[in-house]
């Protein structure tokens, strides 16, 4: 047992035991258990469940904790905003908090644009938002998306999403006018090509899609994630989206930039979209925008905003107090301890263990991330490259035993990434790396 990552019983222990079984017997059957624990408390990038083991957490919330499980900051502007009032509805009875959140974001996002934002409740929310405000704004009906794409669960979400199981099997028929291309996906690439040889012919099959598939004038809007998250942290090739905004551009397409999971630090800077040089014209954010609390929203260009007319988006908890005073503070904190470096530092660390331990064992096909993003391709073989989710599966379970979570994912779920708190301490961050070098030795001696 480490210093941190401490499991003194089985799993589940006995308290959790007695409550999944109650979870059992009153939750639907589509919330499965991830971790057979239940939580307790968390501070920082740790978190103690009801039996008293403590867990590493390089899952964080899936990516929602990247101030961590409880900064003392925000918890102070939670009670105070509580203390003062819970909800009005934005658009009844407005206040402060809203419009100097948005204020923030409208500097912070990437381009040199004048820029306006409204909130909503989740990712998927301000996907179909930013998706709403491109069809007002364009005047056209259809999308483009990718390959290995992650937007949500709602029936746009999901239509936009590619994976089959478990998001959208048996769930259609679904949104019309959703077409599909390949994702810049180098380890895997659909064409065959190594990159850069292969001159992004990834984004330059739009044009040939435009002539075979559908008219570029019908088009609203191509939806991309700078990295895609639940595809298996598929980071593109540096000068992609530039390609990709000049073809948008030349047909009169928005660019919508899905920056739900990748936005806040994750990446190494405040957004993904920075890195590639590229100002989407619509930004969806959500996740780590208010340390758990549920709060989302869309950023995007002031003449692009403006084009829904009034009570066209909206809803009655869009932009909770709550919620905004809380990614106020997440603001602060990342500005004021550096979270942007530190996700750097972290990302360099993750990528280097990572690279050591594919050196010892050859189930690791790719390691690759931006930032603290980082991740780990599993496959049986490096020269097939063929999925090996298996392995994956049995790595996360025997680090769980030690005390570490671990999250997968890939479009075989083949793929393990990380989505640490990025305040997590270094001594903490070696106790992980130390649990996956061990949890591979074990998976790899024993498979």
């Amino acid at each position: 047992m480490g210093k941190y990552a401490r499991v003194t019983t089985d799993l589940p222990g006995p308290k959790s035991k007695e409550l999944i079984r109650k979870k059992e017997q009153y939750i639907a059957n589509a919330f499965t258990l991830y971790l057979p624990a239940i939580i307790d408390r968390g501070q920082g990038a740790v978190f103690t469940d009801i039996d008293g083991n403590s867990f590493i957490d390089f899952g964080g919330g899936v990516g929602v904790l990247n101030t961590g499980h409880c900064p003392p900051d925000v918890v102070r502007a939670i009670q105070e905003q509580v203390a003062r009032f819970i909800h009005t509805d934005f658009s009844i009875v407005p206040y402060q908090v809203l419009i100097d959140l948005a204020a923030r974001l409208a500097e912070l996002a990437p381009g040199p644009s004048p820029k306006k934002c409204c909130f909503f409740n989740s990712g998927a929310e301000a996907v179909e938002n930013a998706v709403k405000i491109a069809k007002k704004a364009t005047k056209r009906k259809a999308l483009i998306t990718f390959e290995c794409a992650f937007h949500g669960r709602t029936l746009l979400c999901m239509t936009l999403t590619s994976r089959v199981k478990p998001y959208k099997e048996d769930f259609g028929p679904f949104a019309p006018d959703v077409y599909r291309i390949p994702s810049a996906y180098c380890y895997r690439c659909s064409y065959g090509l190594t990159y850069p040889g292969c001159d992004l012919a990834c984004v330059e099959a739009l044009n040939r899609f435009f002539a075979t598939t559908v008219s570029a004038r019908e088009i609203a809007a191509v939806v991309a994630e700078p990295v895609q998250g639940e595809g298996g942290f598929i980071v593109p090739p540096k000068d992609y989206f530039v390609r990709l905004k000049q073809i948008c551009e030349r047909h009169g397409i928005l660019l919508i930039l899905d920056e739900v999971q990748t936005g806040f630090g994750r990446t190494g800077t405040m957004f993904a979209s920075e890195q590639f040089d590229v100002e989407p014209d619509l930004m969806p954010v959500a996740k780590s925008i208010a340390a758990g609390i549920p709060l989302s929203g869309v950023i995007g260009r002031r003449e692009v905003m403006d084009a829904p007319e009034d009570s066209t988006i909206g809803g009655t908890y869009v932009g909770s107090p709550v919620g905004c005073a809380a990614a106020l503070e997440v603001l602060n904190i990342i500005e004021r301890d550096n979270l942007l470096e530190r996700s750097r530092v972290i990302g360099r660390r993750l990528t280097e263990a990572f690279r050591d331990f594919q050196g010892r064992h050859s189930v690791i096909g790719d390691v690759r991330g931006l930032g603290a993003m980082v991740a780990m391709e599993f496959v049986k073989d490096q020269k097939t490259k063929e999925p090996a989710p298996d392995i994956t599966t049995a790595v996360t379970k025997a680090a769980m035993k030690r005390g570490l979570l671990l999250l997968k994912s890939g479009i075989y779920g083949s793929v393990i990434r990380i989505l640490v708190p990025l305040v997590i301490t270094d001594e903490q961050l070696d106790e992980a790396i130390g649990i996956i070098g061990e949890s591979l030795d074990e998976v790899c001696r024993t498979g």
